[in-house]
């Protein structure tokens, strides 16, 4: 396996190309790094040591590949009820198939469109909490915050052994994978082989010499990566959600800001309909003392104690109300087309008419008519002659008992 550092013309490739970063943490803390692109080829060979802030700011994604000797890959029946329902229920199921205590391990599984692990076989990766906490603050140590986290393992497909220095990794199933020196490879298979009903044909990646590129085989199994990250739960990376969150803040300053801004809004209509109500209660008030003054002293809504004081006027008994008296002049006022009324005035049971004759006879006329109905009195207040005729005003009361 070669390990060497970009040359200029590969880090000019990484600056405008790199997608994901894929990175390995050797069993001896050593970290090699590769730039892939969006169609996963390779923007480099393998580069010793960890990536440089550059690389790392620019990579969409980093996926780190760790020893696959700390990581136990096995299988599980489904669980009922939602995926955290059933994490919580996952290490009491296979506990029985672990050395030590289940409180000192993760457990990491598929991360399910339907959000449960229901499914016939789940296959689950676990790893001891104080190894995956030691990974993760090495990373840290060189800048490194990854996206993904997978044993070496579960990137290579089923059936294959890979020899890389003096370590071999073998894989057979989802569920049967390991990593031993490359001396004790023969016991292993043995052993495999013993225990299968059907001993499998498996295909041997030799990266040992010279020209062999580990890190470049492995980047070429990963097009799709594994559906097991170890990164979940408490140790679910959060820095690229750190954007996010940032929107979210801003939406919702946004949002606060609108809400404000609403409340303001509705808050001056509210003063300026306040103000507009005072004003036109003002105006019915004045109405009211110019049409009824006695209800000065009343308290209540204008408007209901006008229409008070109306039906009491149409129903208040006697001639004075203003309804009879209305009915007794009408057919008079309506008999003749020599006269025409331009308004009326009622205050205080006395009714003001406000008359157009041709003549001052013909006013004087109207009013001895009105005189002559039962119980009424009518006299002429005003009688201004204009070019179109006579300008008359009659006032109306009841008689005096």
């Amino acid at each position: 396996m070669i390990s060497r550092q970009a040359s200029p013309q590969a880090a000019d490739r990484i600056r405008f190309m790199t997608e994901r970063l894929l990175i390995r943490l050797h069993v001896d803390g050593r970290l090699e790094w590769l730039a892939l692109d969006a169609q996963n080829r390779a923007l480099s060979a393998a580069n010793a040591g960890a990536p440089p802030a550059p690389a790392l700011e620019r990579a969409q994604r980093v996926v780190v590949l760790v020893p696959s000797e700390d990581v136990l890959l096995l299988q599980a029946s489904g669980l009922p009820g939602t995926r955290a329902q059933a994490l919580k229920a996952l290490p009491f199921a296979l506990e029985d198939r672990l050395a030590g205590s289940v409180e000192d391990l993760h457990f990491a599984a598929p991360d399910t469109r339907n959000g449960r692990l229901d499914g016939e076989r789940i296959d689950v990766a676990v790893v001891a909490r104080a190894s995956l906490r030691g990974w993760l603050e090495h990373l840290a140590q060189q800048g490194v915050r990854a996206d993904a986290l997978y044993s070496e393992c579960q990137v290579l497909p089923d059936a294959s052994i890979v020899l890389d220095g003096e370590r071999a990794l073998w894989r057979d199933g989802a569920d049967s994978a390991g990593a031993c020196p490359a001396s004790e490879l023969p016991a292993w298979i043995g052993v495999l082989d013993a225990a299968a009903a059907n001993p499998v044909s498996r295909t041997t990646h030799d990266l040992r010499d010279d020209h062999g590129d580990a890190l470049a085989f492995f980047a070429t199994q990963l097009r799709t990566e594994p559906a097991v990250n170890l990164l979940q739960g408490e140790f679910a990376p959060a820095h690229r959600q750190a954007p996010a969150r940032r929107l979210w803040r801003t939406a919702a300053a946004l949002a606060a800001a609108a809400l404000l801004l609403l409340f303001v809004y509705y808050g001056a209509d509210c003063w300026r309909l306040s103000r507009q109500s005072a004003q036109l209660d003002a105006q019915s008030r004045a109405i009211l003392h110019e049409a009824f003054p006695g209800m000065d002293k009343v308290a209540g809504d204008p408007r209901q104690l006008m229409d008070s004081a109306m039906r009491g006027l149409a129903g208040g008994g006697g001639d004075s109300g203003l309804m009879r008296l209305l009915a007794k002049i009408a057919p008079i006022l309506s008999s003749t087309t020599r006269t025409t009324l331009a308004g009326m005035e009622y205050h205080n049971a006395t009714l003001e008419l406000a008359l157009r004759a041709p003549d001052v006879q013909t006013l004087d006329l109207m009013r001895e008519r009105l005189a002559g109905l039962p119980g009424l009195r009518v006299e002429v207040t005003a009688a201004n002659s204009g070019a179109d005729g006579v300008d008359g005003r009659l006032r109306i009361a009841g008689a005096t008992p």
